[in-house]
């Protein structure tokens, strides 16, 4: 199982080129199967869920071919194509069931595993049987299973007005791919507003789907009897972004992200220039300075576009050694503290009280083998790692390697020192 040795205390200078990111790329990727054309797209990340989601195209009959250094893919879902998802190629991911809604709208039904993932707290899938159920579909959960098929006598699903409990980001795509292939108009209320829906929408859009309100929380989609092929380039990763300016913020530097998009992270920018970093931005990219200790900054996680819940552990290893308290309340999963224990392990000072972390500033950390939870955790621990004294080593890097495009390549172009140990 591979590791991750840091040697901490330098400061990171250059240039670093954000890659296509994950949260779009997934369902992107599964949208290839609403057209039976080939569907060009690029800049897709070298992600190990991307890897697994390209196993379980496969699976299913769909042909894919990569080519170009930057993350081009071809895929083809022409007939015949087994409308199913089994629970050995999906067990690590949750973004499986992005699987449910394309297939359930072409194939007119699917048999999809139920999702695994990180451990970070309960992400239930019971929205997306209820919203697709309103669109016409009979859905039971049988074996581990959520098997779907449109009712005898119909070929399509039908549109309807959905309404989540809750805001669901994988519920918004699900519904917003499955209602591009159906019957009439469906709206879409409290969507979810995350920078991937649009993206997923534009993508949709280009293969002949008709789409009104994305970005916003009342989506509108026109159903049409069929896709068509087209090329789309993936957006870029505003949590990977986020990530190398709190790694920057906290190590001391001077690093140009390209193809960073600022407008994607008012939150957390917001935070770090608050903070003491110093952000200028422009078209395609984002620069970051920092020198000297920051100041601890308290913030609560909530849906886009507020503070995301994936940059949390990020920005909580920066509080963990800017001067004064800071309080970190989450309110969007339960379980997104794991990595505390670990960062005490380097010397951090933070108390737990439910939903809301205190962390104490410290002056160092000092180096410890510690263990990633899950993905955003991990990578707070490398930001942990970059500013302990002496070494540290990340165990369980999985995790990273889900949804960080060859990191430690990256940061060590930045003048970090961090190595790979297989």
């Amino acid at each position: 199982m591979d590791k991750l040795r840091i040697t901490g205390g330098q400061p990171l200078n250059g240039e670093v080129l954000v890659s296509g990111a994950k949260n779009a790329a997934l369902p992107e990727l599964c949208a290839t199967l609403l057209t039976n054309e080939p569907v060009m797209l690029r800049n897709v990340p070298r992600l190990q869920d991307v890897a697994t989601m390209r196993r379980l195209l496969e699976n299913m009959g769909v042909t894919v071919q990569t080519h170009g250094e930057r993350g081009g893919m071809t895929l083809h879902a022409a007939d015949p194509i087994t409308p199913e998802a089994p629970y050995e190629l999906v067990k690590t991911m949750r973004a499986s069931v992005l699987a449910l809604g394309p297939l359930l709208a072409r194939f007119g039904r699917a048999k999809v595993s139920l999702p695994g993932g990180c451990a970070i707290g309960s992400r239930p899938v019971d929205q997306h049987i209820k919203g697709l159920q309103t669109m016409g579909a009979e859905i039971v959960v049988e074996h581990g299973y959520m098997v779907a098929q449109l009712p005898a006598g119909r070929t399509r699903l039908k549109g309807a007005r959905i309404t989540t409990d809750m805001v669901t980001v994988t519920g918004t795509e699900n519904f917003l791919m499955a209602a591009c292939l159906a019957e009439g108009e469906t709206v879409l209320e409290n969507a979810a507003q995350e920078p991937e829906i649009p993206d997923l929408a534009e993508m949709l859009i280009k293969m002949g789907a008709r789409i009104e309100g994305h970005g916003t929380s009342r989506i509108r989609i026109q159903g049409v009897e069929r896709l068509h092929g087209c090329e789309h380039a993936v957006v870029a990763d505003r949590i990977e972004a986020g990530t190398f300016l709190c790694a920057v913020a906290a190590t001391g530097g001077d690093v140009v992200l390209r193809h960073g998009r600022a407008d994607h992270l008012d939150a957390v920018i917001d935070k770090l220039r608050e903070a003491g970093a110093e952000i200028e931005a422009g078209d395609g990219f984002i620069r970051v300075r920092a020198s000297g200790r920051l100041k601890a900054q308290s913030f609560r996680t909530t849906e886009y576009p507020g503070f995301p819940t994936d940059m949390q552990a990020q920005f909580m290893a920066l509080n963990c050694i800017a001067s004064g308290t800071s309080t970190v309340t989450e309110t969007i999963f339960e379980n997104r503290f794991m990595h505390v224990n670990e960062m005490v392990r380097l010397g951090a000072r933070i108390q737990i009280d439910g939903k809301v972390a205190v962390v104490e500033g410290v002056e160092k950390l000092s180096g410890a083998t510690v263990m990633a939870t899950d993905l955003r955790a991990s990578a707070s621990l490398v930001i942990a790692g970059l500013v302990a004294e002496g070494d540290t080593v990340v165990d369980r890097i999985y995790h990273l390697d889900r949804g960080y495009d060859q990191m430690e390549i990256k940061l060590r172009g930045l003048g970090a020192r961090i190595e790979r140990i297989r």
